[in-house]
């Protein structure tokens, strides 16, 4: 079994390398993937590749911007910095149908009509990336990545950049984009919601998801031409969307954030802020850390304040006055996020830190007393 891989292995990159000096015939072709969400957090926006076919030249080939390897070292570190690479692979074109049949993941073929020339020229821009240094890129979560690679790797071969973002109906920010491929996998939500910073909040005016893609492709003519000659689906998928859950909600956070307030146990509420502290000073950390433009300038930072790891050591006049401060970044924080699509996912947790703090401001000023 173990020979009879290494054989397929070299036929097949043997073919490719062979490619590199081929001339691709008359009857080749060049298509776009785009390609369905999966359950996996990396497979949540979907995927785009690219794929040259020629029967002149024994050629099916998908080419893929979006691979990583989890045994780089330091992966979680590099990847939360920003500085983990990226690297095109090439896999044959059944393969690639077969992986996304086993997940049950949509697949929809675009073939680009491309000019003899304009697909050679694609096809050498992506076998040179593939064989040298260009194989690797910085993955970045807006600015570059398995969509935005080969976009570029398009409009390089048309000469142009024709391929840009489709106008929304409404000036959409990238979280609003965002916001509904998390639907049903509420602690992914909840998590990408909370570190990411006000840059997704900016006006999404860049191309970055493979159903803008899609979409752009199918818009483009070229000398009153489209782009797209033909579109289908190779894979239809599971469109079926993901079965409710108590335990996967926001109705789950509430009844726990509702028996905290119950209880009101000094205890638990210190612990409760202690927690929030600890992932303030994350996102503080992080914001400083990372060369992600989405991590910076996170104004949860209000919410998850840093500050209440050190409530439980002041005493006297710091404290009432940290008491206010922290009062006063909660008003700020709620003016700023009332008009976001997370103000109802951040809600239970700004009501019920309110309480707490009202709560012990309460409390010294009666004490005061």
């Amino acid at each position: 079994m173990i020979k009879r891989l290494f054989l397929l292995f070299l036929i097949f990159y043997g073919s490719i390398f062979y490619s590199q000096n081929n001339k691709l015939s008359t009857q080749s072709k060049v298509s776009v993937f785009t390609c369905g969400r999966g359950e996996e957090l990396y497979t949540a926006f979907g995927h785009t590749a690219i794929r040259i076919q020629d029967p002149v030249n024994h050629l099916d080939i998908v080419y893929n911007y979006g691979a990583f390897d989890f045994r780089t070292s330091n992966f979680y570190l590099k990847f939360v910095k920003g500085d983990l690479q990226y690297f095109i692979n090439a896999t044959t074109y059944n393969d690639f149908i077969d992986e996304y049949s086993y997940t049950n993941r949509q697949v929809i073929e675009q073939t680009l009509n491309f000019s003899l020339q304009k697909k050679q020229i694609l096809f050498d821009k992506l076998n040179q990336s593939l064989f040298s240094e260009d194989k690797y890129y910085t993955y970045k979560f807006i600015d570059r990545n398995c969509t935005t690679m080969v976009a570029d790797k398009i409009n390089e071969a048309l000469g142009v950049k024709l391929i840009q973002k489709v106008p929304n109906t409404s000036d959409n920010t990238y979280r609003e984009i965002l916001y509904p491929y998390f639907e049903n996998h509420f602690y992914y939500k909840l998590g990408i919601n909370i570190i990411f910073g006000s840059r997704v909040d900016q006006e999404a005016k860049q191309l970055f998801l493979p159903i803008e893609l899609m979409n752009s492709l199918d818009r483009i003519e070229i000398s009153g031409k489209k782009l797209v000659e033909k579109k289908e689906v190779l894979i239809k998928g599971n469109s079926e969307k993901s079965d409710f859950s108590f335990f996967y909600s926001i109705y789950c956070v509430i009844p726990v954030l509702l028996l905290l307030l119950f209880l009101n146990n000094k205890k638990i509420v210190i612990i409760y802020l202690f927690v929030l502290g600890l992932l303030g000073l994350f996102l503080s950390l992080v914001g400083l850390y990372s060369l992600h433009k989405e991590l910076l300038w996170n104004y949860n930072i209000l919410l998850f304040n840093p500050l209440f790891l050190i409530l439980p050591f002041l005493k006297n006049m710091w404290y009432k006055r940290i008491l206010i401060i922290l009062l006063i970044q909660m008003g700020i924080y709620l003016f700023i996020i009332i008009t976001k699509p997370h103000f109802i996912l951040m809600l239970p947790f700004i009501l019920s830190t309110t309480y707490i703090l009202v709560s012990f401001l309460r409390k010294r000023i009666i004490q005061n007393y």
